[in-house]
């Protein structure tokens, strides 16, 4: 199959843009946004306007007259997609909102749902979460005897872990087993099984995790050349942020979807290459040129966020990187003061330092909002939050649990995951788990009982149930089956879960208010999708956040300060940012020191809490600190310990005079 691409305009009438592209963008962002002809890489610095330049990409290519229907924005957030569309919008007109965009695990649903019959699956299949995965991977692991036996034999957590490292890092099991995990080498059998039944599980149940969302849609691509092709010349303009960040997969889906126009767009960074952990490659964006022939490299230096000596720090930081794209960020916000670093006496003393130093800059006017303590680990964190509390100094702390993995918003969800897909086996333990007197095998037997009956809802009130519960499966069934058939909008099918549920709910949870309240956001959130099945997957790809059961009540207080790990706060910014626990051993952390492609991440990683701060930037560490064999010695990262005075600024710690009141006079 061949296919020619018709130019919507005449070549000799240049469009008539109703933007000043010259006058908004500089030289490098100018250059990007009107690139045209085969494959580009855009090297975007930290904050050199990576977001602008694809927002004004999309809205110079549908003033160039590509209909935006043809236009596919790949991010890997559903809501930073979102975001860039409503801004192209304002930009330009509503035609920007019609550009197809989201995550790459969405994109491949709405792909996937059109040809999931030509994989062999039904129609309808529904997504597991992480949760509901590793559920489905206990119940093959609690088969095995070496599981009962063996207390070194891995657990379900992490045998979700290993199974998504082999799928996103394109890898075998043995080989992965054999580089990351040699400790479970004796068991490699016994993994090899559950990983077979975990997958056949899935296929039985018509269900995929997010990993799949990936692999079928790739199996689809190369195994099916026609829905390639017409997949493929569907896309003239194929764009994707945070390339960086793409793992294997990902990668081989942009091959094939940017195969015909070979148009494919890609924005990042290398040096903000931190999620190898979740097998992402710093060697992707790496070989981009040589992958995608032909391709067209631009670099973004001018920084629009911090000063100068903010800057210098972190062009320093990027020269002792083994392999990276050369950069130098400039700031167009001109000087400020050097950035600091803080030699703390002791951990207690690194803490003391930061709160008061939080309070003094407050008093100065900038707000605990505009504030933010940054660390390699959760737990380094620790005695930094008792030193605010004992101040009185609120805070957030980034990584708590998701609205839709709290457990009485999965209660609820299960029931609607019932009525989408019958054969969701998780599902229907879930619910049915929540009627007192049914356990695991009352469950199983159950849902044997269902598909002997093609999961009928009807036959379902015919289940030979015990007395004690006979009532509750009555009132479940009766339940799932009005959802099933009486056609209701998403937002009242959600209020009847709801008021089965709440009752069940107040006799689980002893802060089942809160739960409820959390009920209620999402009920009125319901109102937005047009089904129930629509519901479900959006919320499983794109998980939202707060929940208010982990939500402390502050309404009365000033926006709290953030504590975050570096890992959170990329894409984020605040005025001031310190960095603290810079340690040899911490960052970079002691297991990648031997290692030049872990120790070049872990340089990225500073580079990237670097990059936070607007103003000011301070780097803390303790001279001695605590381990289980007693206090020892510190050393500073070695990331720092390369400049002088010249870029980071040295600040001692003195104690304040115990006595401050003025000497007795004498008397005469």
């Amino acid at each position: 199959m061949k296919v020619f691409s018709l130019n919507r305009n005449d070549p000799q009438r240049p469009p008539n843009y109703s933007i000043d592209y010259a006058a908004v963008l500089n030289n490098a962002q100018h250059q990007a946004v009107f690139h045209s002809g085969g494959p580009a890489l855009i090297i975007a610095g930290a904050g050199t306007g990576k977001t602008r330049t694809l927002v004004y990409r999309v809205a110079r290519l549908i003033e160039s007259g590509v209909a935006p229907q043809q236009i596919v924005l790949l991010t890997f957030t559903r809501k930073s997609a979102k975001d860039m569309l409503e801004r192209a919008s304002e930009l330009l007109d509503g035609r920007c909102r019609q550009v197809r965009g989201g995550t790459f695990h969405s994109y491949c649903h709405s792909i996937l749902q059109e040809h999931a019959e030509s994989l062999g699956f039904r129609k309808g299949f529904t997504v597991l979460d992480a949760d509901d995965a590793a559920d489905i991977i206990q119940y093959y692991r609690s088969e095995l005897d070496v599981a009962k036996k063996d207390s070194l034999f891995p657990k379900k957590n992490t045998l979700l872990t290993i199974f998504s490292a082999c799928v996103n890092r394109r890898e075998s099991l043995e080989s992965l087993i054999e580089s990351r995990y040699p400790h479970f080498k004796p068991h490699l059998d016994h993994i090899r099984l559950i990983q077979t039944h975990f997958q056949s599980h899935k296929r039985e149940q018509n269900q995929m995790d997010f990993d799949d969302l990936l692999t079928h849609t790739l199996e689809l691509l190369t195994e099916h050349e026609s829905v390639r092709m017409a997949t493929s010349a569907d896309i003239r303009h194929l764009m994707i942020d945070e390339f960086q960040d793409t793992n294997a997969l990902q990668v081989e889906l942009a091959e094939c979807l940017s195969s015909v126009h070979r148009t494919l767009f890609a924005v990042g960074d290398d040096a903000q290459s931190i999620y190898g952990f979740r097998g992402a490659d710093h060697r992707h964006i790496m070989e981009f040129p040589t992958r995608f022939p032909g391709a067209v490299t631009i670099t973004l230096e001018e920084n629009y966020r911090s000063v100068q000596p903010v800057l210098n720090v972190a062009n320093r930081l990027l020269t002792q990187a083994k392999q990276a794209y050369p950069k130098e960020l400039k700031a167009l916000k001109g000087m400020g003061d050097l950035p600091g670093i803080v030699k703390a006496p002791t951990q207690e003393d690194q803490s003391r330092f930061i709160s008061q130093m939080i309070l003094n800059l407050r008093e100065q006017g900038i707000s605990l909002d505009q504030t933010a303590v940054l660390f390699r680990n959760s737990r380094d964190s620790f005695d930094l939050e008792l030193a605010l509390n004992s101040r009185g100094i609120p805070y957030v702390k980034y990584g708590g649990t998701k609205l839709t993995e709290a457990a009485h918003v999965k209660d609820v969800l299960a029931h609607f995951k019932v009525v989408v897909n019958p054969a969701d086996g998780v599902s229907w333990n879930r619910v049915l788990g929540l009627i007192e007197g049914i356990g695991p095998k009352t469950s199983r037997d159950f849902f044997e009982w269902m598909r002997t009956k093609g999961f009928d809802f009807d036959h379902g009130a015919q289940f030979p149930a015990g007395s004690t519960y006979k009532t509750q499966v009555l009132s479940l069934i009766s339940l799932l089956s009005d959802l099933k058939t009486k056609n209701y909008p998403t937002h009242e099918a959600f209020k009847h879960v709801v008021d089965y549920y709440t009752p069940l709910c107040r006799k689980r949870y002893d802060d089942h208010e809160k739960r409820l309240q959390d009920l209620e956001v999402l009920h009125d959130m319901s109102r937005s999708f047009r089904s129930m099945s629509r519901m479900i997957t959006e919320l499983s790809l794109d998980p939202l956040d707060a929940t208010a059961v982990d939500v402390v009540g502050m309404e009365n207080l000033e926006q709290p300060l953030v504590l975050s790990t570096i890992h959170s706060a990329k894409g984020l910014e605040w005025s001031v940012v310190f960095v603290m626990q810079c340690l040899d051993g911490v960052l970079p952390s002691s297991y990648a020191v031997d290692d030049e492609a872990q120790l070049d991440e872990e340089l990225r990683l500073m580079y990237v809490a670097t990059t936070r701060a607007k103003e000011y930037l301070f780097f803390t560490y303790p001279a001695i600190a605590h381990s289980a064999g007693g206090e020892f010695f510190t050393k500073p990262s070695r990331f720092l310990s390369v400049m002088d005075e010249t870029m980071l600024e040295p600040w001692i710690l003195v104690e304040e005079p115990e006595n401050l009141l003025p000497p007795p006079q004498l008397e005469s």
